[in-house]
């Protein structure tokens, strides 16, 4: 027996383990009578969508998303065009079960329930828009990453190509396009070798967002399925700009794409060009092992990418190898004192007669905002102005080691952050976001709507707005991919007892070798309150 807290989607999700499926469709045999509606269609009374949870047996929940028919009422259905794609003809499975889902956790004990999924991604058998009415729009905001040509080509190339989508518009210059500037034809012609090329074609801008204005514009236009790629921010203006066109009953399906090149979106396993930054990082560490190697008493310094998740910076420094110190926002270090930065610096420098420091361009902030006095500013998109940290650590290195003056001395700094934000994405990156774009155009084909798309556990999915603004991800300094980050470069973690346990404590799940840990802590407290 399954129970679902959105009442509307009684019904329209309820899982069934009918066996009555076609072999090439994977689906249930069943059709709705079509009924022609017009673009505003009639509504059941909408406020704010609440979250869509079916819940089963032996713990099972599945965090669904919005559709189309949960607020428009006797929506059509057609044949999906695939089932007459020459290409898909030598797939077994032509689409995926209504009834399939993705679990969140993979790691689980013999008594452990069946925990959160997701909806897998994919075609269906069945779509709400016919080829011919769909008029699509897709816009990218925020900062550049590799692979943004990429996805805006293949929701392109998916669109027309697999469902004969003819109307396709790309929002010139972020939000503000949809009200301030004017529309780009996308046709596969025009978007044929731009995953080549870094950046993006319809450019992006950060802030612009006037909700009303874009869904005025959405609804005056025409349009009916949204492509957003971009990071949290631009996903919670998603989430707001589906919430208006529900409220408004547009059948208009409204789709996110996660861009962020610090890797800091939770739940999918990784953001598209997260790999293609990595492997542009290295390039800047090598020339700075370089120049480290050739210059006596020589640090290269680089600073890269991850305002609030160190990922960049640690991926970066466990592939090169040649790291001596990794510094990350998610752990904290001091520069004076036993222990500190300073220590290691010339500890490292005597043993070796070079250093190479990675630094991401977070780390550190209340160091520096301590030191420079520095105030709150802001950016366009809501986000602190950073410090630099790379010129602030490379000045109070030098500043350090200038009253060693028994000691030469040499400092070179790399800061490559706009060069890897710009280069095209590698082949691994160019596969995912292939995946990403057909995985988001199959969804909203299918009607669903206010949702994300990415891979968790290396299946395609789709998630709720909320599941992926609500927190950001981050570096877990518990965790063992940190603890071979630390093992690779030899470097103290800068954290005291007291920090580590209570990072444990915030992060960790509860282990047997974690209550020893607590137990001994606990015992050698008592002892030096007794003594």
């Amino acid at each position: 027996m399954h129970s679902v807290t959105h009442a509307a989607s009684i019904g329209a999700f309820k899982l069934s383990s009918d066996k009555n499926r076609d072999r090439k469709t994977g689906n249930r045999n069943s059709r709705k009578p079509e009924v022609k509606l017009t673009h505003r269609s009639p509504v059941m009374a909408v406020s704010e969508s609440q979250p869509k949870v079916v819940t089963g047996d032996h713990g099972y929940v599945l965090e669904d998303v919005p559709h189309l028919t949960d607020y428009i009422t006797d929506l059509p259905t057609y044949p999906n065009p695939l089932q007459d794609n020459p290409a898909y003809a030598v797939v077994e499975q032509y689409f995926v079960d209504m009834d399939d889902t993705i679990a969140q956790k993979i790691v689980v004990h013999a008594n452990s329930p069946r925990g959160t999924h997701f909806r897998r991604a994919g075609p269906r058998q069945k779509v709400y828009f016919k080829s011919d009415d769909v008029h699509a729009c897709i816009v990218t905001c925020g900062g550049l990453c590799p692979g943004l040509n990429t996805v805006i080509r293949e929701i392109v190339g998916s669109l027309h190509d697999m469902y004969g989508v003819k109307r396709i518009e790309g929002i010139e210059g972020g939000y503000r396009g949809f009200y301030s500037r004017n529309t780009i034809p996308l046709t596969p012609k025009a978007v044929n070798g731009i995953h080549k090329r870094g950046g993006t074609i319809i450019g992006t801008s950060r802030g612009g967002y006037d909700n009303k204005k874009i869904v005025n514009s959405i609804e005056d236009r025409g349009i009916n399925q949204v492509y957003i790629i971009g990071g949290d921010g631009t996903q919670k203006g998603a989430s707001a700009i589906y919430e208006e066109v529900r409220r408004r009953g547009l059948k208009v399906a409204v789709v996110g794409i996660p861009k962020t090149i610090d890797n800091d979106i939770p739940v999918i396993d990784q953001s598209f060009g997260f790999d293609t930054a990595v492997e542009e990082a290295q390039r800047a560490i090598n020339a700075a092992h370089v120049e480290a190697e050739s210059n006596e008493n020589c640090i290269g310094l680089v600073k890269l990418m991850g305002r609030n998740s160190g990922f960049i910076a640690m991926y970066a420094t466990l592939a090169s190898r040649d790291v001596d110190c990794c510094l990350i926002p998610e752990s904290s270090f001091y520069l004076e004192g036993p222990g500190g930065l300073f220590e290691y610096v010339e500890q490292r420098i005597k043993e070796n007669g070079h250093m190479v420091i990675v630094v991401a361009e977070g780390a550190g902030q209340d160091l520096v905002a301590e030191s420079l006095r520095t105030n709150d500013d802001k950016d366009a998109s809501g986000n602190k102005l950073l410090n630099d940290v790379g010129l602030w650590l490379s000045q109070k290195i030098k500043e350090h080691f200038k009253k060693q003056t028994e000691m030469e001395f040499n400092l070179k700094y790399i800061d490559p952050t706009y060069m890897i934000r710009a280069v095209p994405s590698n082949a691994s990156d160019n596969v995912y976001c292939t995946l990403l774009a057909q995985s988001a155009v199959h969804g909203a084909m299918a009607g669903y709507t206010g949702f994300t798309v990415g891979p968790v556990h290396g299946r395609e999915c789709y998630l709720p707005f909320y599941r992926i603004t609500e927190k950001q991800n981050k570096v877990v300094i518990t965790d063992r991919m940190w603890a071979r980050m630390l093992s690779s470069t030899n470097q103290p973690s800068f954290l005291n007892t007291k920090d580590i346990i209570e990072s444990i404590m915030d992060e960790a799940p509860p282990t047997q070798l974690l209550d020893d840990q607590l137990a001994d802590n606990s015992l050698v407290t008592k002892e030096a309150t007794v003594c």
